[in-house]
């Protein structure tokens, strides 16, 4: 960790936030099982802190097969007993179901998972917000991106999650324009 860098203020609070927003947060990503798990893990952060979920994500991803769509479409009802009985993730069962329905939902998707989701990002630049009030919750394409996935069958990917997923993947930059992340791809 370089203290002397300029982040994004949501990423100076704990080394796990500085760790996953220089390394990761805003990279692009690409991959149908790669971005189901980050599909997932916003799911299962709505209503709670991200450092909540970055800390059980190794047990998110024990308990979830590595997020490969195939594995999580197969789960039955008694294995999502099994995880609602699992301390070290989060332990909802709508959000466990929901998990299960998507990769289901992502299975049935012809062109795949990365490609439905990557049509959605925003063509040309941006402007890069100054700080972190500039940085809106939602947008159009993460209104639409919410609407064609609700349409495919996918369930608790509202706009916010959308645009949370987006943000994470690289779909959009939302790095404050002092952030060393935000000069560095300029």
């Amino acid at each position: 960790m370089d203290a002397e860098r300029s982040r994004c203020a949501w990423a100076t609070s704990t080394p796990e936030y500085v760790t996953y927003h220089d390394e990761e947060w805003g990279m692009p990503l690409h991959g149908d099982d790669a971005l189901f798990e980050r599909l997932c893990l916003e799911a299962f952060q709505s209503g709670l802190s991200w450092i909540t979920i970055l800390r059980k994500r190794p047990a998110f991803r024990a308990a979830f097969a590595g997020f490969a769509i195939a594995s999580v479409a197969e789960l039955t009802d008694d294995d999502e007993a099994r995880l609602m009985a699992d301390a070290s993730i989060v332990r909802n069962r709508a959000k466990i179901s929901a998990a299960v329905r998507n990769a289901r939902a992502a299975q049935a998707l012809p062109e795949g998972l990365s490609e439905l989701l990557w049509s959605f990002a925003p063509a040309g630049p941006r402007a890069r917000p100054a700080t972190l009030a500039d940085v809106p919750a939602t947008s159009a394409e993460s209104v639409a991106m919410a609407k064609e996935l609700k349409r495919r069958g996918f369930v608790f990917v509202g706009p916010t999650t959308a645009y949370a997923l987006m943000q994470a993947t690289g779909m959009v930059d939302d790095h404050v324009a002092d952030c060393f992340r935000a000069n560095a791809s300029e």
